[in-house]
């Protein structure tokens, strides 16, 4: 029977004292169509949510403008008290007009209402990890890293991370605050952000692939990697999952669902030790 744990994963220090266990939960997908709106089975989103502590699952990424609003709402309702351990990781700086539609405010009186209602919603005295979910091109930036400074002095946040950034990007901001982690797009398939995976390795940088799961399907298309699948009885998004954790000891995925199945399929990943000739024969596949 294949064993359910995301301790298995293995552990990181986020700003070198908040453990995690590395295989996480990426909160986005419990909304409506388009991240806008409700799920269609409010009581199913809310099931996954409280099948999370059971498998061990200790790190939860949201954002407020999942729904909006709605990912960090559920969130607090299932989830409220949070049993100890229990990572909440929320995001701003986007906003919301209808399904599948983003835009970037950095405004520091944005970024603050931000956390201060995310505070609300998520039922916290303070936020564990917050993330800046866009850097904004239109605002100056030592405005927006200078909000996320003073928060974090203030005791609103624990820790501060960004998404989608580049190396320079997270140099210019170290300059302000310890940043945390970083949540890029990254995959088995996608790699563009390679060097920044590694400067994050170096600097003891959190980072959060979002796409996790992407590679799965080149996985179970290639011969070679289905062989490794076989040999360990798994999916290719499993495998591509592991593959991902064996990149880096910094790297903390976070596969997101709707649906309890998906949710224990993504978490047996965890079990998975890929060999370095599976991780090579694997990583080569993903770079052509």
């Amino acid at each position: 029977m294949t064993t359910l744990d995301a301790s298995l994963s293995g552990q990181f220090a986020i700003g070198g004292d908040l453990s995690v266990n590395r295989l996480g939960f990426g909160a986005m997908r419990i909304t409506g169509k388009g991240i806008w709106g409700p799920p269609e089975d409010h009581e199913a989103a809310l099931a996954v949510l409280r099948r999370l502590p059971e498998l061990n699952v200790n790190l939860i990424d949201t954002a407020e403008s999942y729904g909006p609003y709605i990912s960090e709402e559920l969130i607090g309702e299932a989830l409220a008290p949070y049993g100890k351990g229990t990572v909440v990781a929320t995001k701003s700086g986007l906003t919301r007009t209808g399904p599948d539609e983003w835009h970037q405010v950095g405004r520091p009186e944005f970024l603050r209402q931000g956390v201060m209602t995310s505070l609300r919603r998520l039922k916290r005295e303070q936020l564990d990890l917050w993330q800046l979910h866009r850097i904004d091109a239109r605002t100056p930036r030592e405005d927006q890293f200078g909000v996320i400074a003073d928060m974090l002095k203030e005791g609103l946040i624990r820790h501060a991370g960004l998404s989608e950034v580049s190396v320079d990007d997270i140099r210019q901001a170290q300059k302000y605050f310890k940043v945390a982690t970083v949540q890029n797009h990254y995959n088995l398939a996608g790699r563009k952000s390679e060097v920044v995976l590694d400067y994050c390795a170096e600097q003891g940088i959190g980072f959060i692939p979002w796409f996790p799961l992407a590679g799965g399907e080149l996985v179970a298309g290639h011969d070679k990697a289905r062989a490794i699948m076989d040999k360990h009885g798994a999916s290719g998004s499993q495998i591509a999952l592991a593959w991902l954790l064996k990149r880096s000891p910094v790297m903390l995925p976070i596969p997101g669902t709707g649906k309890l199945k998906h949710l224990e399929d993504n978490v047996a990943a965890a079990a998975i030790a890929l060999s370095d000739e599976d991780f090579a024969t694997l990583d080569a596949i993903g770079r052509r």
